[in-house]
């Protein structure tokens, strides 16, 4: 197996790319400036890309899905509850998609935004917005709610084994990898939180606007087209 942790350093973007050993392979949450240098790595390893899969409709960046969709033949893929018009395949939970002898699990999280997933692959999570190291994503735009993030993490991804790696979609602090275990124990925002702790923190975390929100939205609700 392939495993390559990428990363975008105007946006703090985690992307992520997966392949078996028949050359199949997987990239999740792509960033447009980025592709060139997807290429470059799937050239390398001799790679056919399959999927570009997306965790949720970006704020911050624009998504290279469609990009690498044109390059390489790649099928795009979303959640069926992005409202999204600009992908190929729209998912929805408990949804497998496979490539070669491999498969993702798609798990539906909701509350960064209402179309916001998470894919596990093995013994890895990749979380998007949703659970990142030590926090998770905002609940105050794009449709978003604390009380549906809270119930996401606390009876979804915190259900799975705590032994389960979580690769998240951001980090600002230069982390790359933790697990359900330490995250149930640790995590500032939400460990030992009720509901109502958790939505209070939430919702007054006071946070600037995303400065491309305006741009990358319209552009990510097309899978990036025409950017």
């Amino acid at each position: 197996m392939i495993f390559r942790q990428l990363f975008d350093t105007p946006s703090s973007t985690l992307t992520y790319l997966l392949a078996d050993e028949s050359g199949d392979a997987v990239i999740i949450d792509p960033v447009l400036e980025q592709v060139e240098g997807y290429l470059v790595l799937l050239h390398r390893y001799g790679l056919r890309l399959a999927w570009v899969l997306d965790t949720h409709i970006h704020a911050d960046h624009i998504t290279g899905a469609d990009a690498l969709k044109q390059a390489t033949g790649a099928m795009s893929v979303i959640s069926r509850r992005c409202g999204a018009t600009g992908y190929d395949v729209r998912l929805s939970d408990g949804d497998e998609l496979a490539f070669a002898k491999e498969s993702l699990r798609v798990i539906t999280t909701p509350g960064h935004t209402p179309g916001s997933v998470c894919y596990l692959w093995r013994d890895r999570l990749f979380t998007g917005d949703t659970l990142m190291i030590g926090a998770c994503g905002r609940t105050d735009f794009q449709h978003g709610s604390s009380a549906k993030m809270y119930q996401s993490i606390t009876q979804k991804l915190f259900a799975l084994p705590d032994e389960t790696l979580i690769y998240p979609g951001h980090d600002y602090k230069g982390r790359r990898v933790s697990c359900i275990g330490e995250e149930k124990a640790l995590n500032a925002r939400i460990a030992g939180k009720t509901e109502r702790e958790f939505c209070d923190i939430m919702d007054n975390l006071n946070l600037a606007t995303p400065q491309r929100m305006h741009e990358a939205i319209p552009a990510n609700l097309l899978a990036g087209r025409g950017s």
